[in-house]
């Protein structure tokens, strides 16, 4: 039997994927009632 992930486990692997793949831009994290609700994230291109 598999071990399940709590929802601190999948919201951190979720923001470590983000800031792996994210060179210029913002994560944002919406908490409610102490809880993480939402990650939004808006990346930026750079043009030379």
């Amino acid at each position: 039997m598999t071990k399940q992930k709590s929802n601190s486990e999948l919201t951190l692997e979720s923001i470590k994927e983000m800031l792996g793949s994210i060179k210029f831009g913002t994560i944002t994290l919406v908490i409610q009632d102490g809880h993480v609700v939402q990650i939004e994230k808006n990346e930026k291109i750079r043009l030379k």
